[in-house]
């Protein structure tokens, strides 16, 4: 079933191979739901990128990870809101890269924390299983803040016989 909200793909021919088609944001956004790992870029104050591998979930439409606030991503994202997510695979021949691009805002709701704190323990298992706690996911060494990406921009590359780029754009975020 398709999500009402499900963004049109429009496929970049200069970019994709002979016979190629535009990926359905449904089958991206399945590799997002079922990748392991992330690669979150942020940018640091003096304009330096800064790129590192974490776990997300998806939820409610957007991305979610955590950080402690100390950690250079949660400084650069102070800073600059703005992110890019990437997952994929590294196999030439086949596979999906999804490559997300958005803003973050903070996940502070105890209630939303609870349902990404089970989110985190169904993915990656209970060694990943989160205390809600002052507005965070509480840990032996403080507390984590979690942040949500809503997609603005999306970019699907497929690989294999008929290779594909494929765009994605969102509607603004009620307010």
């Amino acid at each position: 079933m398709t999500d009402r909200t499900d963004p049109a793909g429009e496929l970049d021919a200069r970019y994709s191979g002979p016979g190629a088609q535009a990926t359905p944001w449904q089958q991206a956004r399945h590799a997002l739901e079922a990748a392991g790992v992330y690669w979150l870029s942020t940018v640091r104050p003096d304009g330096r990128p800064h790129v590192t591998p974490l776990i997300a979930v998806w939820r409610d439409h957007a991305l979610h990870f955590c950080t402690g606030p100390e950690e250079r991503k949660a400084r650069n994202l102070a800073h600059n809101p703005h992110c890019t997510l990437t997952t994929g695979a590294n196999d030439l021949g086949k596979g999906l890269d999804v490559v997300v691009e958005g803003r973050v805002d903070p996940v502070t709701d105890e209630a939303v924390l609870a349902l990404l704190a089970d989110d985190f323990a169904a993915k990656y298992g209970e060694v990943w299983r989160f205390e809600v706690r002052d507005g965070g996911f509480a840990h032996e060494n403080g507390t984590a803040l979690v942040f949500r990406v809503d997609p603005v921009t999306a970019f699907g590359f497929g690989r294999g016989e008929a290779a594909s780029q494929t765009r994605w754009c969102f509607p603004a975020s009620p307010a």
